[in-house]
Order: C-alpha cells, then sequence, then structure tokens
C-alpha cells in the first residue's frame, strides 16, 4: 500500500490561512500559529459586527425619523404609536429615506396619521 503525503494539503492549508493575514502587523501576518488566532478572532469580530451594524442602521433611522417629526410638532413614540394604532405599516428604513429625500411625501404621511388619532 502506498505512503499516504499530506504536505500539498499542508501548504495549502497553511497558505490560506497567512493569505488571509496578509497585512496584519509584527508576527501576525507570517508566523503560522499567531495568523491563525488573529484570522479565527478576526472572522469573529466581522461575524458579530454584520449582527450589530444592523442595529446601529436602525438607530440612525429612528434618530432621522426624530428629527423630521419634530419639525411637524409631534415626538417620535407620538408618531410610531399612531402608525401602529392605524395599521400603517411602513419600515423605518423607507421612513428615514422619505424624511431625507422626500419631505413632502413624508409630511402627508405625518399629517395623515396624527389627523385620525
Amino acid at each position: 500500500m502506498p505512503r499516504s503525503k499530506y504536505s500539498v494539503a499542508s501548504h495549502r492549508r497553511r497558505k490560506k490561512i497567512l493569505k488571509a493575514a496578509k497585512g496584519y502587523f509584527g508576527g501576525k501576518h507570517a508566523l503560522l500559529r499567531t495568523a491563525k488566532e488573529s484570522v479565527d478572532k478576526a472572522l469573529q469580530y466581522s461575524y458579530n459586527d454584520r449582527k450589530k451594524r444592523m442595529g446601529q442602521f436602525r438607530r440612525l433611522w429612528i434618530t432621522r425619523i426624530n428629527a423630521a417629526v419634530r419639525l411637524q410638532g409631534i415626538s417620535y413614540s407620538t408618531f410610531i404609536h399612531a402608525m401602529k394604532k392605524n395599521d400603517v405599516q411602513i419600515s423605518r428604513k423607507i421612513l428615514a429615506d422619505m424624511a431625507v429625500n422626500d419631505p413632502t411625501g413624508f409630511k402627508n404621511i405625518v399629517q395623515q396619521v396624527t389627523s385620525q388619532v
């Protein structure tokens, strides 16, 4: 039975890790063990931060909606309550975009929702 060799697979595995660690400072881009630790940590951070990004966007949308609604003379919480009460299902993302890019359309929505409360 022929002897199995692992050298090709090992080199590919090491090369993949070192390629991912390209640009890291010090031995983190050249030494396999520290490069592996750094790459693993970086991948974990990127996974976690993809989840955090949506929360950050939601905070931004709420801030924009709040600023636009206060120009109409009501608070954010009152506006959202009126939206839910009137069963108007427009996402915060769309509302924030309208507040920035289409102020007249946003103003119409605010007036329509608040007049029915």
